[in-house]
């Protein structure tokens, strides 16, 4: 019996959730995606001194004294390509958290990204650009998509924020199963199994919704707690996963069964919705948990740009 990661393989695309080269290597996933935290931790892994240093020498080089956001942008790509060599597939890079709120400044720097890749030989179909899903975030996606760039709408947590996502023709978003548990298991003190675990369950909604719909918006569903949620959402168009809930699928050979499909799906009686601005800021208004964990993923996704902006400035 092959291993309950190759099973899954069978029926989802599977994405390693790390900066790590070895990791990759490893496990050999169709595509790769870093954030600000992922980055943190692999640049202070002594492998990579050589990606942090060409950075830094890199940004130097562009601006001068003022060279710590140019030298952080180089080191996100520097990561990208080099997670590049060991996949087929793409790899997301995210747009800094603090621009979160403002559509073109989210634009210029996404359109930086992209240049930056361009000219290190990396084509935008092998690239996806990470956006947080607010309002904002969206709308820019939104524009990207119409020039060729397609984005990963990361820190979604809410229907809302899916429904929005699709109707602006987002290539794909990342539905955080993992922290959407983390709020409910805080908020009502109550243990779930995954067949109750509210992330999992938000994620089948979602992807139940598209599917019924035809909409063509990849759903990826991301930051697992543990196995159980990975296997609950078998069938899934993608999921990204850490190395150690990788690690632990390739150890187990017990059968995978698939729980999501299309047709299924289709079956369902649902109905349609449109999610303009003020819609969509009312549905967040009444979604607690939703508007909660996005301001919190933002905050702390800053942090440790800022961290990390800081580690550079002393290396340098």
């Amino acid at each position: 019996m092959p291993s309950q990661l190759e099973q899954l393989k069978l029926v989802t695309t599977v994405v390693a959730d790390t900066g790590d080269i070895e990791s990759i290597k490893q496990y050999q996933p169709q595509d790769a995606t870093t954030n600000p935290s992922l980055l943190l931790n692999a640049a202070r892994m002594p492998q990579y001194r050589s990606l942090v240093d060409e950075a830094m020498a890199w940004g130097k080089a562009q601006d001068g004294d003022d060279w710590l956001t140019s030298a952080m942008d180089r080191l996100a790509v520097n990561f990208g390509v080099e997670l590049l060599r060991h996949i087929p597939g793409r790899v997301s890079t995210e747009v800094d958290a603090h621009l979160s709120f403002d559509t073109q400044a989210t634009l210029d720097k996404a359109r930086r990204i992209i240049a930056m890749y361009k000219a290190v030989g990396i084509d935008k179909s092998r690239v996806l650009i990470k956006i947080a899903s607010t309002w904002e975030g969206i709308k820019a996606a939104q524009e990207l998509e119409r020039e060729g760039v397609n984005c990963n709408l990361t820190l979604l947590f809410g229907f809302a924020q899916a429904v929005a996502c699709a109707e602006a023709g987002v290539f794909l978003i990342s539905p955080f199963v993992g922290r959407i548990l983390d709020w409910h298991k805080a908020s009502t003190g109550l243990e779930y199994t995954a067949e109750t675990d509210p992330g999992v369950l938000s994620v089948k909604a979602i992807y139940q919704y598209y599917k019924k719909f035809d909409y063509g918006t990849v759903v990826m569903g991301a930051s697992f707690r543990n196995v159980d949620e990975i296997l609950a959402l078998s069938g899934c168009d993608r999921l990204t996963i850490s190395p150690g809930l990788l690690e632990t699928l390739s150890a187990s050979n017990e059968p995978v069964t698939t729980r999501l499909d299309v047709s299924t799906a289709k079956a369902l009686p649902l109905d349609k919705v449109s999610m303009g601005e003020q819609n969509f800021r009312w549905h967040m208004n009444e979604d607690a948990m939703a508007t909660e964990k996005l301001s919190e993923g933002i905050r702390k996704f800053n942090a440790d740009y800022v961290t990390l902006r800081a580690y550079l400035a002393e290396q340098g």
